[in-house]
């Protein structure tokens, strides 16, 4: 696997033409025959190097506007030929063809065709059939062929050629990576078709995740972990830059994510506070300083060590108060300069600039022997919170009041079942997560609150099954409630409401989260 085989004759047909000229340079001036078609071996002729152009060595011109120009048995002879079989040999030489010791093809933009808006016709034309015919006949035959897929492998050929070409072990590597090209490039095709007839739940789909990072462990010491990106997908989280700080943690990463869609969630300048996926703090404010000190006064215990998200610049505000709390991450769009000069004073905090708020349309929780898809529980547009609740109790509200009931059914959603959150001015007073009754939940967000649930509201991801849960809030000064209602005893939670005259509305939708 180590002996390099030398490159004598090169086929070359490629839609990006950078890098091309310096590559078919370098293979002129060591002597390599280059084939190529079309467009290509205009570009290179006009470089002044010398080229062949395919319809001229097969004897049939490009027809159907290039559709037909490589599916020839001529070219497909010389990639296939297992230049160690002596049969192969024979018979090409019967043939007048002479074998390939180089291919050199990138494929026909179609991803990029789809993301730009491309017309149906459009994109059809970009879906590539000669360039992965030869991709892959000629990486099934990387022991006697050498295969480029990508203009960044263009110094690589160049690198080898000048140690007398590419050892079996390379053509190898090269032959995977085009597998992976043409694999990721079906699958785009596939899944775009599926999506012109089929619903956000198709019958078949596939997605292609590369590794970006290896990590130091999972969420315990003992479990490897790595971080994948999603190819077909915005850049998002794991496309953040790291400003500074220590490397990211498997757990970092989950509790980012979740700051971050919690940040996100609401259009005023916002900041979240997740430990172990739940908040410890959620608010919005007119600045993000302000919306920062609001959150963190929900439960500065919890906060301790967690991780923090803004929707908006982070600026010397929030840094100078933010740096006197131990923070893990901190994620954001932007930092002003004195922000984050203030933040890197602190060595180990990690902080990460976000630029994408994309949230994706599915979501996937493997399961043993299988995969959970679901459409992402995304939040009413702006102005549209409370335009469908029904109020099923107590006077009319305010205003103010009713804000604050938009806010907390809004924050609810980052909250793991069962979640109650209590809301005041505009942040989260006291949050109830992830307890297997709601009773409880609602005992522990009461208890977080203190002194601070009096005049709050609050909001239920789910409904409450009995009027026990509802009466524990109302008692320690709850003054209005939001939840979907829905259950059997709905007019029994309802009644304990009537009761003390406190308003009630039911949204018709809940926010259950249990991942």
């Amino acid at each position: 696997m180590s002996q390099r085989k030398e490159i004598r004759r090169a086929l070359i047909s490629v839609y990006d033409k950078s890098g091309l000229v310096e590559l078919t340079s370098a293979l002129s001036a060591a002597g390599v025959e280059i084939l190529s078609t079309g467009s290509t071996a205009k570009t290179i002729a006009s470089a002044g190097i010398k080229v062949t152009e395919v319809s001229s060595y097969t004897g049939f011109p490009e027809i159907m506007g290039g559709r037909v120009k490589t599916l020839h048995p001529r070219i497909h002879s010389g990639i296939l030929a297992d230049q160690e079989n002596p049969y192969h040999m024979r018979q090409i030489a019967e043939h007048d063809i002479e074998p390939f010791d180089l291919v050199v093809i990138n494929l026909y933009p179609f991803e990029a065709t789809i993301a730009s808006g491309g017309d149906f016709a459009e994109c059809i034309e970009q879906i590539d059939i000669g360039g992965p015919s030869m991709l892959r006949g000629a990486a099934k035959n990387h022991g006697s062929v050498a295969v480029i897929s990508q203009p960044t492998q263009y110094a690589h050929v160049i690198d080898a050629m000048s140690k007398g070409g590419f050892t079996g072990q390379e053509r190898k590597e090269l032959a995977l990576q085009v597998f992976r090209t043409t694999a990721q490039y079906d699958l785009a095709i596939a899944n775009w078709l599926g999506e012109n007839g089929e619903s956000v739940l198709p019958h078949w789909f596939g997605k292609v995740w590369t590794q970006k990072n290896e990590l130091r462990y999972g969420e315990n010491p003992h479990q490897a972990a790595a971080i994948y990106a999603d190819t077909g997908a915005a850049s998002g989280l794991v496309g953040a830059k790291q400003l500074h700080g220590k490397e990211m943690s498997f757990n970092n990463y989950t509790d980012a994510d979740a700051a971050w869609r919690a940040a996100h969630d609401h259009q005023e300048p916002c900041v979240a506070i997740i430990k172990h996926a739940n908040p410890c703090g959620i608010a919005i404010a007119s600045t993000i300083s302000a919306a920062h000190k609001a959150a963190h006064e929900c439960d500065s215990v919890s906060a301790f060590g967690g991780v923090v998200a803004a929707n908006r610049e982070v600026d010397a505000e929030m840094a100078l108060t933010l740096s006197e709390i131990f923070t893990e991450v901190v994620i954001a769009p932007s930092y002003s300069l004195d922000a984050l000069e203030i933040l890197q004073r602190k060595p180990s905090i990690r902080i990460l600039q976000c630029d994408s708020s994309t949230i994706a349309r599915q979501e996937l929780r493997p399961v043993s022997g299988g995969m959970l898809i679901q459409e992402t529980d995304l939040l009413d547009a702006p102005g549209d919170e409370s335009r469908n609740w029904t109020q099923v109790s107590g006077p009319s509200i305010s205003q103010e009041l009713m804000n604050d009931l938009a806010f907390a059914w809004k924050a609810v959603r980052a909250v793991k079942s069962n979640g109650i959150l209590l809301a005041k001015g505009g942040a989260s007073v006291g949050i109830g997560m992830g307890q297997v009754n709601r009773v409880d939940s609602a005992k522990l967000a009461v208890t977080r609150a203190g002194e601070r649930v009096e005049g709050s509201v609050a909001a239920s991801d789910a409904f409450f099954p009995f009027a026990d849960g509802l009466e524990i809030l109302l008692a320690a000064g709850v003054v209005a409630i939001v939840q979907p209602g829905g259950s059997v005893r709905d007019e029994e939670v309802i009644s304990a409401a009537k009761v003390r005259n406190i308003p009630m509305f039911f949204t018709g939708t809940r926010h259950f989260s249990h991942a």
